[in-house]
């Protein structure tokens, strides 16, 4: 075979295997958030974000962050220079014309830029980073001034990476506003929906005909009521030159009315720019052999090690100490989205008839808390709950439980089942979203799977999974096999960050093309 015919057989293959490698020249991006890890924590999404960044730096490309300067942010651990000041933001009415902010910048440990917008009243005034009525302001604001400082700097991205309804409004502006800006507009935008159901400061199930947004008409000006029953989210996704969720099966479960959350037919008409990408962990800071959250250090090598965890947890929810009774437990936000009412309903037969213990942290409704508490009281040397948001005890559950349940109705991708399983805690859940990417189903005859999952929405199916696993938990040895391989299940940030720079690229192409926004042209 000739050598040029062989050296291109050899390209075709590379570019296959690494698609992304197709352009080595490193692209700018700038990600947009309302929230991002160590500075401000309020859900995964901050996670996402600090680890998606320092994924893509590690790969050589130039990743900066933008988000607000909340109050509560210390310039002391994270010091800070001015990068900017007296920057107007159009407020786009006569009184007042525009908001002032400043940008400051700040420099990571692994050298990653992060631009904090600095606004007095609606960042640093706050308590919270959400919650608030004028929250269509605030990331308004955000989302304008973004551009503003990119108009000022000498620094442009080739993507701005936006996420969730508080940066969605960022395409649509560069869109319309900044539609003749000879420094932006060819700067493609990409959308990662991290939850639909949020889409803006309403509900988007029961918007009234008067007040629904169809996306095309002009942003509303900062303080019109009009930008409060505006659908930010609606707009990301026409707007945005890429779209992805952050799993493959919720980007195609979202095509659906049941989980489309009133987009479905918009998200179906835009699906040839929709794409599915599952989010990763960071195995420096999540690793029981180092972890110092835990009590006693292990690693696949050395997993009798574990069982001292598991002492350890029950010392900590006041449970009878005995490693041979199994844990069960939940870690996560107490919502309706995260079946707890399905959870609890499975859970009393399972704690009356089998010798189990059940452990749960996590803070969120009052119904959810309630019902919880009360599983407390019925099953008292049986259940231990901590019923608040907590950042480090979950450690100690992924390092000391044996079972981990996660009954989800919806889940875009789920970070709890892979913190667990990476510390050998076996998830029972629900084959949705990214929980059904992630989650092997456990197979005896083929002796594979890292889980147990049940697929419609119902107790029975939940119950049975359960009893399956407790029944699989006293065969020790297949019980070994299953954690091991559950431990050694590669999601690293480094693979998800390779998929999101191809889909960087994949924006940039659209744009190149003129091939976006798409949806601009749907019917009424």
């Amino acid at each position: 075979m000739p050598a040029s015919k062989t050296k291109l057989i050899d390209a075709v293959q590379r570019l296959i295997a690494e698609p992304h490698a197709l352009n080595k020249e490193p692209l700018k991006v700038l990600i947009v958030g309302a929230e991002a890890s160590p500075f401000a924590n309020v859900g995964g999404f901050a996670r996402v974000t600090e680890s998606l960044s320092k994924a893509m730096k590690a790969l050589g490309y130039d990743v900066r962050l933008m988000m607000p300067k909340f109050g509560f942010i210390d310039e002391s651990k994270s010091p800070t220079r001015v990068a900017y000041t007296g920057l107007e933001v159009p407020t786009d009415q006569d009184e007042p014309r525009s908001l002032i902010c400043n940008v400051k910048e700040h420099l990571t440990e692994d050298g990653i830029t992060v631009y904090f917008l600095e606004n007095m009243e609606y960042y640093e005034l706050r308590s919270n980073v959400y919650g608030y009525v004028d929250d269509p302001i605030r990331w308004s604001l955000l989302c304008r001034g973004a551009l503003e400082f990119l108009e000022k700097s000498d620094w442009v991205p080739d993507v701005i990476h936006v996420n969730d309804w508080h940066s969605a409004l960022l395409p649509n502006y560069l869109r319309s506003n900044y539609s003749d800006s000879q420094k932006l507009q060819g700067v493609a935008t990409v959308l990662t929906i991290h939850n639909l159901r949020f889409q803006g400061n309403f509900d988007p199930l029961h918007v009234s005909e008067l007040d629904f947004d169809d996306g095309h008409s002009p942003v509303a000006p900062f303080f019109s009521d009009r930008l409060n029953k505006q659908n930010f989210m609606r707009r990301g996704i026409i707007y945005a030159d890429a779209v992805n969720t952050v799993s493959e099966t919720y980007s195609r479960e979202i095509l659906t009315p049941e989980f489309g959350e009133g987009l479905d037919k918009l998200l179906t008409e835009v699906r040839s720019k929709l794409f599915g990408i599952v989010n990763g962990i960071d195995y420096q800071e999540f690793n029981p052999a180092t972890d110092k959250f835990i009590s006693v250090n292990y690693d696949w090598n050395h997993l009798e090690k574990r069982s001292l965890n598991k002492l350890a947890l029950q010392k900590e929810f006041n449970l009878p100490q005995n490693a041979s009774t199994p844990i069960i437990s939940y870690v996560g936000r107490l919502a309706e989205q995260k079946g707890i009412d399905l959870a609890v309903e499975a859970l009393e037969p399972i704690l009356k008839d089998f010798e189990v213990q059940f452990v749960a942290v996590g803070g969120g409704e009052a119904r959810y808390v309630e019902s919880l508490r009360s599983l407390e009281e019925k099953f008292p040397g049986k259940v231990g709950t901590h019923l608040l948001p907590n950042f480090t005890l979950p450690r100690l559950i992924f390092a000391g439980a044996d079972l981990i349940v996660m009954p989800s109705r919806f889940e875009p991708c789920g970070m709890v089942q892979l913190e667990a399983m990476h510390y050998g805690s076996i998830p029972v859940v629900r084959a949705t979203g990214g929980l059904a990417d992630t989650v092997e189903n456990f197979d005896p005859l083929k002796d594979s799977g890292t889980g147990f999952v049940f697929k419609e929405f119902d107790k029975w199916g939940f119950f049975a999974q359960l009893v399956r696993a407790l029944e699989v938990y006293n065969h020790k040895e297949t019980w070994q096999k299953l954690i091991l391989r559950a431990m050694r299940q590669d999601f690293s940030w480094e693979a998800s960050a390779k998929k999101y720079l191809d889909l960087y690229r994949k924006a940039i192409h659209f744009r190149q093309r003129g091939l976006a926004p798409f949806g601009t042209q749907l019917a009424e």
